[in-house]
């Protein structure tokens, strides 16, 4: 790793790009406005007066921190996300375990569709803070969100308090990742930035090999709770190290005059109002609100007195739309400073890339939702096994995108990543799962459907990630990426919600259909609960029954995620080239 950092850290001198200006009328050379990023980010290296203070902070903290610094930064970046995908891996492997222990096992879907939106929504106020206040604030603020949802899952006593204990696990998880990323495209050159990303994102290379027996472990041992609270505790003590030395660095540019630190004159009263409008929290509520109000029908209505009939589900249907309409007519009327950055989605570049983050999220969410479930009624998976092929998907893309990362470093072009091999091979693996569904399919061809839709997902997140922030000036890459990110999470929301729809509509009424009769009265406890799914013997009337229901309701899941990734590749041909090589980003001392 060290000889990956000699190849591409820059001398402690001021980093100086050769740019060569675009040709009249070359439109790939760039974000086609009044000004390229390369023009508004100007090539003196010094610190930008026009941007906000956060910005000015960190353009400061490049300039002042040591070549060490930026290793041992780079370093606990690395250590932050081994742990969180540790984590992420083992609390995916526990949840139909948790839901299960409340005998609700078919909500395990519907538990993300809340945490997914509002932990998206959220990452614009994250994005005003990170420029407002400073990305070292932001960043301990969202580590104290994880933390504290660690603990509320550990203490949870019904799945409605563990899908709250999501919304605040996943603002928070959501928030450092994405903090992290921000700081990333600090300190690193836009042409660097697609292996860069690839490196921090390597951990899961490693920890592939540990969620599944810690999960199993666990399940045998201390139990689901203590899962989830030993990374509440290992949690902070990752983390804290890596604020310390933002905010360390940051003091010093301070102490040397670089910055200077202006006072505002305002009271805490005056305060507090001022940043209720700079953070335009009322659109905040009424998105977050409405489009969780909108999509959690989708998943509960079969557990409603009249279905879709019911009061209940038509009452939130309704009164979600009418919040999110309130927010964009909030938004272009009366919001004082705008949540939204409409003139960035302007940009086909940035509109497509958005798409194109919010496809991969929906089609994942709705083909993964009950896939572990899958593995081990259907194929007899133990947990560690299901746990080794879940992370599949994570080895594959992390390793997978570092070779990416050189290709677009070599090359200075992105667009053909995602373009030619991304996207359609993502929908060449999950057309294949349509076919291996079945009961008695060999195991190997579910993990090569999965390594060929690691390495096509690790490619597609790569370029995606890169085209929303070549399309950027630095004052504006925090806000692109809160924006890609929040196109990710309500993605997320919504194929949770849509495999939470399909499986709720049809796996309880063909495992009706299917059941033998001496199982018809157990038919809550099987519909409920994994672990009584498992516990049938293979070859038994009850458990071809089970698995039957399981078919008709993948069936159906993996048709929509298939259909619904066709759209991503109409927002790849949406993006321009842009040479990324001729455009310069950021200032001081990095990759």
């Amino acid at each position: 790793m060290r000889s990956l950092f000699r190849s591409v850290v820059a001398s402690e001198q001021p980093v100086v790009e050769e740019t060569s200006p675009p040709l009249p009328g070359d439109k790939e050379a760039g974000l086609v406005t009044e000004k390229t990023p390369s023009e508004r980010d100007t090539d003196e290296d010094s610190i930008d007066k026009d941007a906000q203070v956060g910005v000015q902070n960190v353009e400061a903290m490049t300039k002042v921190w040591t070549k060490r610094d930026l290793y041992i930064a780079y370093i606990l970046i690395w250590l932050v996300y081994f742990v969180d995908s540790i984590q992420q891996g083992m609390g995916g492997l526990l949840t139909p375990y948790v839901t299960s222990a409340f005998q609700e096992h078919s909500l395990t879907a519907t538990t993300n569709v809340a945490s997914s939106i509002i932990g998206g929504v959220s990452k614009l106020a994250l994005a005003k803070i990170l420029d407002v206040w400073g990305r070292p604030q932001g960043y301990l603020l969202t580590m104290c969100f994880m933390t504290l949802g660690l603990v509320l899952m550990a203490a949870c006593n019904n799945v409605q308090t563990y899908a709250a204990a999501q919304i605040f696990y996943w603002v928070g998880y959501n928030g450092v990742s994405y903090a992290t990323t921000v700081f990333i495209a600090d300190t690193s050159a836009l042409k660097n930035r697609g292996l860069v990303l690839a490196y921090v994102s390597s951990p899961y290379i490693a920890t592939v090999w540990i969620t599944g027996p810690l999960a199993q472990s666990v399940l045998n041992t201390v139990g689901w709770r203590w899962g989830f609270g030993i990374f509440a505790i290992v949690t902070p003590v990752v983390c804290l190290p890596l604020y310390f030395l933002f905010a360390y660095n940051q003091r010093k540019a301070f102490k040397q005059g670089i910055i200077v630190r202006e006072k505002s004159g305002r009271t805490a009263l005056q305060s507090v109002i001022h940043y209720f409008w700079e953070f335009d929290i009322i659109c905040l509520i009424l998105l977050s609100a409405g489009f969780t109000l909108f999509l959690l029908p989708f998943s509960i209505y079969s557990y409603q007195t009249y279905g879709w009939r019911d009061p209940l589900t038509i009452s939130f249907i309704v009164v979600g739309v009418v919040l999110i309409g309130a927010a964009v007519v909030w938004e272009k009327y009366f919001a004082p400073v705008q949540y939204m950055p409409w003139s960035l989605l302007k940009d086909r570049t940035v509109i497509g890339a958005c798409v194109l983050a919010a496809v991969l999220f929906v089609e994942y969410y709705i083909w993964t939702a009950y896939f572990n479930s899958f593995l081990q009624v259907v194929l007899r998976t133990n947990i560690w096994q299901t746990g080794y092929i879940g992370s599949i998907y994570s080895i594959g893309s992390c390793f997978f995108s570092i070779p990416v990362g050189y290709a677009i470093r070599r090359t200075g072009r992105f667009k053909w990543v995602a373009l030619y091999f991304g996207v359609p091979v993502t929908i060449l693996a999950i057309g294949l799962l349509i076919q291996f569904r079945h009961a008695g399919t060999n195991l190997g061809w579910i993990i090569f459907v999965e390594i060929i839709y690691a390495f096509a997902g690790g490619a597609s997140v790569i370029a995606e990630q890169v085209a929303v922030m070549a399309a950027a000036a630095h004052q504006e890459v925090a806000v692109v990426l809160a924006v890609e990110g929040m196109f990710s999470s309500v993605g997320g929301g919504i194929g949770s919600t849509v495999a939470g729809a399909i499986w709720t509509g049809v796996f309880p009424q063909k495992l009706m259909e299917y059941l033998p009769e001496e199982s018809k009265a157990n038919f809550t406890a099987i519909y409920g609960d994994l672990t009584v799914q498992i516990g049938y013997p293979v070859g038994s009337a009850t458990h071809q029954a089970i698995i039957m229901a399981y078919d008709d309701a993948l069936k159906n899941m993996f048709i929509a995620a298939t259909a619904i990734t066709v759209l991503g590749l109409a927002g790849v041909i949406a993006w321009r080239d842009i040479k990324i090589k001729d455009v310069k980003q950021v200032k001081g001392n990095v990759i």
